[in-house]
């Protein structure tokens, strides 16, 4: 692993961790990958310990340092960093496992090496998966439970946690070739992308956020607070729909998303794995990755 790039306070032990990775920008409509990102490490008490080098990463016109007051006297500069954050050893995300964090603004420069670093960090700390969190605009009704689709490029994994592989072409941002890298180096990985009503590309989207934490949730087997959340999601439901209400070109729009969200969801409700279906071909998948039998002894 390169050093040069990574600033290590501390090194995390952790069993059999997952890597979850939440970029804010380009991967981030709405703020539901970053706000879904920031109630994991809430929930699960996360410690900092450590980020990757701001120098080597951003364009500091692009994405700016922002000066802040403490105490209304004193200027301090806040650099945009991706800081790594892991959950104590005490504490079990799933099955024993432990958990690391990674958040922060999309890098500007030298994606393949902000990459390769963090696979090999990854690689040091044992990471058994990697997963991403992701948001996009689409032509999707705010009114309608939030669309996420899981992805993978392992063949194996797709097949055993029937995920998709995505058929995707045009431009990626950092999550596709930090995926690109993890698949080069066997490393399992996973996508999610929430799917948030274009119209409301501003405002922060809490159902995006729950959609992406109940889709790691069922990933992992794992519960995740997110009573606070729910609190927000179902403020953001009521002024939106309270504010489209009032313009009648936007709200005979919605109406027509709603109808088409309808018929497509009516032809895909078939087949799909329950969240204790999907965290037990996880852990298989795992298991069998590491070369256990199915109750965890060697195989043969």
């Amino acid at each position: 692993m390169d050093n040069r790039y990574l600033k290590l306070e501390w090194r995390p032990e952790l069993e059999r961790p997952v890597l979850i990775c939440a970029f804010t920008g380009w991967n981030d409509a709405a703020e539901a990958a970053s706000v879904a990102a920031s109630t994991l490490g809430t929930s699960w008490g996360a410690q900092r310990f450590g980020s990757f080098d701001s120098e080597e990463f951003f364009d500091f016109q692009a994405t700016r340092p922002q000066i802040r007051l403490v105490e209304g006297v004193t200027r301090e500069i806040e650099w945009p960093e991706n800081v790594l954050w892991a959950t104590d050893r005490s504490v079990e995300v799933a099955g024993g496992r432990g958990a690391v964090l990674l958040s922060g603004p999309e890098p500007n420069f030298r994606w393949r090496s902000f990459s390769e670093a963090l696979v090999g960090l990854s690689k040091e700390l044992g990471v058994e998966l990697v997963v991403t969190l992701g948001a996009l605009l689409a032509d999707v009704p705010h009114s309608r439970p939030v669309s996420v689709a899981a992805n993978a490029q392992d063949p194996s994994l797709v097949e055993d946690l029937g995920l998709s592989s995505s058929a995707y072409e045009g431009p990626t941002g950092i999550t596709g070739v930090l995926h690109r890298l993890c698949a080069d180096a066997g490393l399992p990985s996973v996508s999610f992308w929430a799917s948030i009503p274009h119209y409301l590309p501003s405002v922060p989207s809490a159902p995006g956020a729950l959609a992406l934490l109940e889709s790691v949730s069922g990933l992992l087997g794992v519960e995740v607070d997110t009573s606070q959340l729910e609190k927000t999601a179902s403020d953001y439901q009521e002024q939106v729909s309270a504010a489209v209400s009032r313009d009648s070109d936007l709200a005979s729009y919605v109406r027509m998303l709603e109808e088409r969200f309808d018929s497509q969801a009516s032809q895909d409700t078939a087949n799909i794995p329950s969240g204790d279906e999907l965290a037990q071909e996880l852990e298989n998948f795992l298991r069998n990755q590491r070369g256990e039998g199915p109750e965890g002894s060697s195989g043969h």
